[in-house]
């Protein structure tokens, strides 16, 4: 099956029971290329099938999203059928599979601040804000940084940690930049960036205890 019937079928996967037509209608594909889909996403564990009623967990969302990626979809194609909490879900699951202890939406207090992903390898915290936005002005990127570096500068503060790292992930953008030496990162290169993360410290902006 084409991964980009795949990734439409990422919308249909509602929490609870959904009919074989409802899946239909909600992805937007065809009766026949639906049930097919539903089969699909069953026989790799991603729902599980009573009558005619297909039932997905929590998580299903994002496993159907990297079973699509895994059959050559884009992460980006991917994310755009992915809601906020989705696209932070995807945003952790990279951060895993590059070897990082993730926490996701952290609550600080005094001021009350919500961090929406942490990895932390090596003594280094990386604190991500994931942006599912498809544009922003440059002044709306400006403010978000700013945001971003008093949230980390709040963490170090109350948490034990060596070293920290804002981050911005974004859905919309072609290229890794830099925002007062923030790095701004499409969800396509985040994999790539963490990669490289350790060699380009010098290059971003970080904060230490």
């Amino acid at each position: 099956m084409h991964h980009k019937l795949i990734s439409k079928g990422i919308s249909g996967i509602i929490p609870d029971g959904i009919s074989e037509l409802d899946f239909s209608v909600v992805s937007e594909i065809d009766e026949i290329s639906a049930k097919e889909l539903l089969n699909l996403f069953v026989k790799n564990g991603i729902g599980s099938y009573d009558s005619n009623i297909v039932y997905f967990q929590e998580n299903d969302k994002i496993h159907a999203a990297i079973f699509a990626i895994s059959n050559g979809a884009s992460i980006e194609d991917v994310s755009e059928f992915l809601n906020w909490r989705d696209f932070e879900a995807l945003v952790g699951r990279i951060l895993e599979e590059n070897e990082f202890e993730v926490t996701k939406n952290l609550i600080l207090t005094k001021p009350r601040m919500e961090i929406d992903v942490i990895g932390i390898k090596l003594g280094i915290a990386v604190l991500i804000d994931c942006k599912h936005w498809k544009k922003m002005t440059q002044s709306a990127l400006n403010d978000i940084v700013d945001k971003q570096i008093e949230r980390v500068k709040n963490y170090v503060e109350k948490i034990e940690t060596d070293l920290a790292i804002p981050v911005i992930v974004t859905l919309h953008q072609e290229q890794v930049s830099f925002v007062k030496k923030v790095p701004v990162v499409p969800i396509t290169h985040v994999s790539s960036f963490l990669d490289e993360l350790y060699g380009n410290l010098d290059k971003m902006k970080t904060i230490e205890r």
